[in-house]
């Protein structure tokens, strides 16, 4: 997730939540159920972060590690290149001594 989409997104979080408190507040309903309302609410605002957050770090993890995988298979055939490399020089270099006879 981007730095501008998070900041929009977190933005918008808060404003929904500063929202939904200022709409209890004027409600019509007694203190105590407005205080449970406004409690219930901010509950489910908090379950909601938490998930965004599980999820977020879950797509983190698993691109780090998807990235982890794609450097190995790369480094794996980057050594294969050089081993065929420097087999080759080898083999170039006994028939060009065989054939020079030193």
């Amino acid at each position: 997730m981007g730095t501008n989409r998070g900041s929009a997104l977190f933005a918008f979080l808060v404003g929904g939540v500063v929202g939904a408190g200022i709409a209890l507040l004027y409600a019509p309903g007694s203190g105590a159920d407005t205080r449970r309302r406004i409690r219930e609410g901010a509950d489910d605002a908090g379950d909601w972060v938490k998930d965004k957050y599980q999820d977020a770090r879950y797509k983190v993890s698993d691109s780090a590690g998807r990235v982890r995988q794609i450097i190995n298979d790369k480094k794996d055939d980057l050594q294969a290149a050089i081993d065929a490399g420097k087999e080759a020089y080898h083999k170039g270099k006994e028939r060009l001594s065989r054939e020079t006879g030193t």
